[in-house]
């Protein structure tokens, strides 16, 4: 690792001058950028040209085409907007206008979904860079190297790098606020605080946590301030004004209507702010608190061992450099406290700290290989008893000495330096590789498509639990009286359990999506068959969800055992490779298929055939 440079007046100690580094750098790092594109870019058009995840189906692609036609107000603020603008404008230079950007959606979807999805990949190849950037800055360039390659192989940003979703792109602009933020700490000048301005604004308006890196860059300015090199105040203060008009131009430039709508910001706002933090309803959820379920995330989204020097990183960053402990340290802490005190918790909410995690294992990476090395060293040298040669030869056993040293040390460094970099990236590049032979092949979600395609008679009546979109069951040879789709559908997202727990055929209400469990009991299979619904369409994902809180839905768990009794499987499609058996029922493994016993995407699908009362035919 770089020695840290000799402090000037006023400033923190920074990397040595490595700039004969170049050399190896650039090439290393085009390596780690290529690669991580490669891996994200790898099985970009999964599922395709239906849309299975539900947040992806529904909220940037489809607002930022409906602009073309109602104005440029989102009127949604659940998830800032600037990545839909972002959308929006891609597919008005691809598409050249509103009218064809919308027949394209409605024709062919996959065309723009799959140019969002590139889109999220190269932002978050952008987001490497400028990662290694910050590196550079704050250690030198191996750390800088060596944190954006374990950001290009995490599991967590690559795989969500696969969808049009704006967890990933948020961190460009997010690892660019982290570069301009360490310039405040190395340099303190007006552009490194624009820089940092900047990047807040356009963070906080792809992904309002994003707003957790306002942390390192107050503890920057304070280390600037208590510095005294700046002029104290005057410098200093002229700075924060600037990042601050900076972030705030930024954030409106790229999220207008949260100035302009601000009664319909603020609501939708505080709308989601209350949802993340009342308790977690949904069922399946696991129970352990999200502490405990953002910790063990860590463990698989980011790696066991970056994720342990990352830690081991915090605690020796303070012992080395206190300014950068205070910048890189309690920021990640603060998020996971914040996050796990929430009521729901996905691994991919994560990703904000991500940057600083990376950063935080490859300087651990960096004083460990240099702490190896100076014990080697000593060892190696450590005289054995014998003679030393006299004073007419001592300087040249001091020049051997200093060769054999530098040899040894050199010679430590790579071989151990290896050993580190393997164990830090294998973990994060075998499960994304795996991911990407996993998206690259079918959904079983398209495989029971094309097989009810030629064996279920157009127009007949199904049952299709809520595992797949609308979309799924459309075709351009509708059934007439199914208009626009191939197989009239039975209404899922329909209750007919009255809400004292009985069973009311004719008088049913809506539920969403997350309480269709809730709606089985065994009674629907014999309503099933005397109205004429005689194939049932039923995914992992769903009754999943009963298994792993059976107590919660016992009328769930009977009605799937009766299903299991009363209908004929007829087909099943599996995500499993030969000899793994399922993965139980989890609300990131379940979606984003880590296990390695996935071979293709998609929930275990069946399809059951019913043969009483209307069906016996």
């Amino acid at each position: 690792m770089p020695t840290a440079e000799p402090p000037a007046a006023g400033r923190p100690p920074g990397p040595a001058d490595d700039s004969g580094a170049r050399r190896w750098a650039w090439p290393a790092l085009a390596l780690v950028l290529c690669g991580g594109l490669a891996l994200r870019l790898w099985g970009v058009r999964q599922g395709l040209p239906y849309v299975y995840n539900v947040d992806e189906g529904t909220h940037f692609v489809p607002h930022a085409v409906a602009m073309f036609a109602g104005g440029l107000n989102p009127h949604y603020f659940a998830n800032p907007p600037a990545f839909t603008y972002l959308l929006h404008d891609v597919f008005a230079v691809a598409y050249g206008g509103g009218a064809d950007v919308r027949r394209t959606l409605a024709l062919h979807p996959q065309e723009l979904y799959t140019l969002a999805r590139v889109l999220a990949g190269v932002l978050g190849t952008c987001s490497l860079w400028l990662l290694y950037l910050t590196g550079a800055r704050l250690f030198g360039r191996a750390v800088g190297l060596l944190a954006a390659a374990i950001e290009a192989v995490a599991f967590l940003p690559v795989f969500y790098a696969h969808l049009a979703l704006n967890d990933v792109p948020t961190l460009a602009p997010l690892t660019l606020s982290l570069l301009g933020t360490a310039g405040v700490l190395r340099h303190g000048r007006r552009r490194d605080y624009l820089l940092a301005g900047i990047g807040l604004g356009l963070a906080c308006a792809s992904k309002y946590t994003a707003g957790v890196v306002l942390v390192p860059l107050l503890a920057a300015v304070a280390s600037r301030y208590l510095d005294g090199g700046d002029g104290r105040g005057r410098a200093v203060g002229l700075g924060v004004a600037l990042a601050g008009a900076a972030a705030i131009g930024a954030f409106l430039i790229a999220n207008p209507f949260s100035l302009l709508d601000y009664a319909k910001f603020h609501a939708e706002l505080a709308h989601q702010s209350s949802l993340s933090a009342e308790a977690q309803g949904k069922l399946g959820a696991p129970k352990q608190g999200g502490l405990l379920y953002y910790l063990w995330s860590l463990t698989w989204g980011l790696g066991w061992v970056p994720a342990l020097f990352a830690l081991g990183g915090a605690i020796t960053i303070w012992r080395r450099d206190p300014r950068l402990g205070w910048m890189l340290v309690p920021a990640p802490l603060l998020f996971l406290a914040f996050m796990g005190l929430q009521g729901r918790y996905f691994g991919r909410w994560l990703l904000p700290i991500f940057p600083i995690l990376c950063l935080l294992a490859a300087f651990f990476a960096a004083w460990l290989l240099g702490a190896a090395a100076d014990i080697v060293v000593r060892r190696a040298l450590q005289p054995r008893g014998a003679a030393r040669a006299p004073d007419v030869a001592a300087g040249a056993v001091a020049v051997s000495g200093g060769v054999r040293e530098q040899r040894v040390r050199q010679r430590t460094r790579v071989v151990l330096g290896v050993v580190l970099v393997a164990a830090l990236l294998a973990q994060g590049l075998l499960y994304s590789v795996h991911a990407g032979l996993v998206l690259s092949r079918a959904d079983t979600r398209n495989l029971t498509r094309a097989w009810m395609m030629a064996h279920i008679p157009a127009g007949a009546r199904i049952v299709a639990e809520p595992v797949s979109p609308d979309a799924w069951a459309r075709s351009s040879r509708p059934a007439a009286l199914c208009r626009p789709y191939r197989w009239c559908k039975y209404p899922s997202l329909l209750s007919r359990v009255s809400r004292a727990g009985g069973f009311e055929a004719n008088s049913p209400h809506k539920v969403t999506i997350e309480d269709y469990v809730t709606t089985l009991t065994p009674q629907l299979i014999g309503y099933y068959e005397r109205e004429g619904f005689c194939w049932v369409i039923s995914g992992s994902t769903q009754y999943g969800r009963a298994a792993a809180d059976p107590q919660a839905v016992p009328r769930a768990v009977a009605y799937y055992r009766a299903l299991a009794e009363q209908g004929q499987v007829v087909y099943r499609s599996s995500p499993y490779g030969a000899g793994h058996g399922p993965v139980p029922f989890n609300f990131d493994w379940s979606f984003d298929y880590y296990p390695r016993a996935y071979h293709r995407p998609g929930p275990q699908m069946t399809v059951y055939r019913l043969h009483g009362g209307r069906c016996g035919g």
